[in-house]
């Protein structure tokens, strides 16, 4: 045996019987941690193909550029971008596994884990905040110069129709979702009930402009571009946009199954990174022609990219004669956007209680730790040496002078509404 063989064979002899003597764990702790033999654990996703759903609306951004500016595949994922019917179909698409991760309204993931209107109960989380603002309240050009921001103009219309035998009829784009939510408590807010005074009804996005222009509807609630496009074919004009309701609201999130994302925590993480990058580039004004370009596409939105860039920078013209620079335009990564706060989660609770979505109080804690999961948002923040600004439980003051305090009495704040349908 020469020189070489006789040492392999030594070294070989001396670690059987070290470990035998002093077991592996003991030999191998002063080692790295993610240690495995010869070689470190990956840090790779642990499901590499990911398939995002989007609805056509301008707020699905931040998941297009990641895809299109190779951004997911920086961080080991390899997207594809499905553009969904509407949001029931994106619901149920994640729920069976069609899709991965989705461009969501940020009162689906907990109705969805509540099993409320409709939703196969399945739980969801929301690690991530898409986006603030930037959604609007129109109305058929029949109000224009009648009404204008202020939903008590709209009252006598209401009654008038109500007593006829002919309600007018409003929609919005899904019933536990952001737009339905803005819709109720704008109407509520003028002396309307939305439950008992008018038709509501839900009906997708991109199918908003026509319907009004057939004549089904007074008005609606829906993110851009839509509302925009009302204006452009001079079917409706804006009443008011939605950060005029709730300055800086939250509006979508990016959702997973909490099965998915327990069995698949790189996986998540690595998304969130990859989101992270392409909201601080979407926040670059500069780069916002370009986001609405690529947008635009038939692929993702189909809509002309003019109609799609003024509101995303802010201009905003409300077809009535009105017209407004808003500073508080839609949002992807300013002021603390992406934390997933449960604040949040639990206004969604006290509006579901209110309109008689729930019976009975929800777990308004339990339910909003569960959804709004920050402790991933947190992790994969700190991976990437991103410093957020952390959980914000302050309280919150919407149009109608009505506060809301995430720390307060929940049910009170629920049931203290004047206009209300509270169930048990």
């Amino acid at each position: 045996m020469n020189k070489k063989s006789v040492s392999i064979v030594s070294r070989r002899r001396f670690l059987s019987a070290t470990t035998k003597g002093i077991g592996a764990a003991a030999l191998f702790a002063g080692l790295p941690k993610g240690w495995v033999g010869s070689a470190f654990a990956s840090d790779a996703p642990e499901t590499a193909d990911v398939k995002f759903g989007i609805i056509a609306l301008t707020d699905c951004s931040s998941i297009v550029i990641a895809h299109e500016k190779g951004l997911f595949k920086k961080y080991g994922i390899n997207s594809v971008v499905s553009k969904g019917a509407n949001w029931a179909a994106i619901r149920d698409s994640l729920s069976n596994g069609d899709i991965q991760a989705t461009h969501m309204l940020i009162g689906m993931p907990i109705a969805s884990t509540m099993g409320l209107l409709g939703s196969p109960k399945k739980p969801m989380i929301a690690p991530w905040l898409i986006n603030r603002n930037g959604q609007s309240i129109s109305l058929a050009n029949k109000y224009k110069g009648k009404v204008t921001d202020d939903p008590k103009a709209l009252k006598p219309f209401v009654e008038e129709a109500k007593k006829a035998g002919a309600p007018l009829t409003f929609a919005m784009t899904f019933p536990p979702g952001t737009h339905a939510m803005w819709m109720r408590y704008y109407l509520a807010a003028g002396g309307i009930n939305p439950d008992t005074d008018v038709a509501l009804i839900t009906v997708p996005p991109p199918q908003m402009v026509s319907n009004m222009k057939a004549g089904k509807m007074d008005g609606f609630c829906v993110g851009e571009p839509w509302n925009a496009r009302t204006i452009a074919e001079d079917v409706g004009f804006t009443s008011i946009n939605t950060q005029g309701i709730w300055k800086d609201h939250p509006e979508k999130v990016c959702a997973f199954t909490a099965e998915f994302a327990d069995k698949n925590p790189k996986t998540v993480k690595a998304v969130l990174k990859a989101l992270h990058e392409a909201s601080v580039w979407l926040d670059v004004m500069e780069n916002r022609p370009e986001q609405a370009k690529i947008v635009a596409s038939p692929t993702y939105i189909g809509c002309p990219e003019d109609v799609i860039l003024s509101r995303l920078q802010g201009k905003y013209l409300y077809g009535d004669g009105r017209k407004l620079k808003d500073p508080n335009y839609m949002i992807f990564s300013q002021r603390n956007c992406n934390y997933p706060q449960a604040k949040y989660a639990k206004w969604w609770l006290t509006q579901f209680r209110r309109w008689g979505m729930v019976d009975g109080a929800p777990d308004y804690a339990g339910v909003a730790k569960q959804v709004m999961r920050a402790d991933i948002y947190e992790e994969a923040m700190k991976e990437i040496g991103y410093k957020h600004l952390g959980p914000d439980d302050s309280a919150e003051t919407l149009f109608d002078g009505v506060k809301f305090d995430p720390k307060g009495d929940l049910e009170a704040y629920a049931k203290g509404f004047p206009i209300n349908s509270v169930k048990g």
